[in-house]
């Protein structure tokens, strides 16, 4: 009887440290986010101090903002954090998400081979500066990822007048892949490309390449969150995807954000906060 006793204690607490472990496994949320900021290294210098502060894991699923919105409207992820204002609005006003928060901002940039084949350097418009590459016929890497970027890149495009479907496969080549791979390509081909500022600075196989057109109004690249609603997914984890947000847009994760570095340079600049 004793015997029996002593190993329902022991099968009971078995259950229990089962359970607690079960739990603890699940304290995590799901973020689709961008690959600039995955590539830029901000999550990895600011998920851990959040996790430490709550106790919360972030895994991170980093694709292009367009593959992101994708998750976010079938439900696979707590929280959208990607960088195309006009997608992530209509998140919201189809009732996938909550309520969009800005974060952070920070500019896009023209890279090019130093050497400037299409002579775009010192260009104080982007589009300027695009019409240049396609009347040069120079190579240009395209994302060709609907990702916020390559949206970005498009409008761009737009601007300038140039019809980049009809150079598709000449000197407009699309790479279907992230930023990083991207720059990659740029890399080895010698061609131009569009990047976000943050991407370019931890980009380690620069190469031949140099920005060379940078400061117009339009290159500016806004950041937003919303966690996903509930109402719509009954699976999501309402309650630490909202501790989440409120983290990223209160002034110790603004803070976090704006102390992130790479080389010095200053990544991201945080704008949730009024006079921040």
């Amino acid at each position: 009887m004793f015997k029996l006793k002593i190993k329902s204690l022991f099968v009971a607490a078995l259950i229990a440290l089962t359970m607690t472990a079960a739990h603890a496994e699940d304290k995590f949320i799901t973020v689709a986010s961008t690959t600039s900021t995955q590539n830029s290294g901000l999550f990895e210098y600011m998920l851990p101090i959040f996790t430490k502060k709550t106790g919360i894991k972030v895994h991170v699923v980093a694709v292009g903002t367009g593959q992101a919105i994708k998750l976010a409207r079938k439900g696979d992820a707590d929280v959208l954090f990607v960088h195309h204002k006009p997608s992530e609005t209509k998140v919201v006003a189809d009732g996938i998400g909550v309520k969009r928060f800005d974060v952070m901002y920070n500019d896009f940039v023209i890279i090019g081979p130093k050497a400037d084949p299409a002579k775009i350097k010192g260009s104080k418009k982007a589009a300027d500066a695009l019409k240049k590459i396609s009347a040069s016929g120079t190579l240009f890497a395209s994302r060709g990822d609907n990702s916020g970027t390559n949206k970005k890149e498009l409008e761009l495009w737009k601007d300038a007048g140039v019809d980049v479907k009809a150079a598709s496969g000449k000197w407009y080549r699309e790479t279907g892949s992230g930023m990083g791979a991207t720059l990659n390509a740029a890399s080895g081909m010698g061609a131009y490309t569009l990047s976000d500022r943050a991407t370019w600075l931890n980009f380690k196989n620069k190469a031949d390449l140099a920005i060379l057109t940078e400061g117009d109004p339009v290159l500016f690249n806004q950041y937003g969150i919303m966690r996903i609603s509930d109402k719509k997914f009954p699976h999501v984890k309402t309650k630490m995807a909202q501790t989440f947000v409120d983290w990223v847009i209160s002034k110790d994760g603004q803070q976090v954000i704006a102390e992130y570095k790479i080389k010095g340079h200053q990544a991201f600049f945080p704008n949730a906060q009024p006079g921040s």
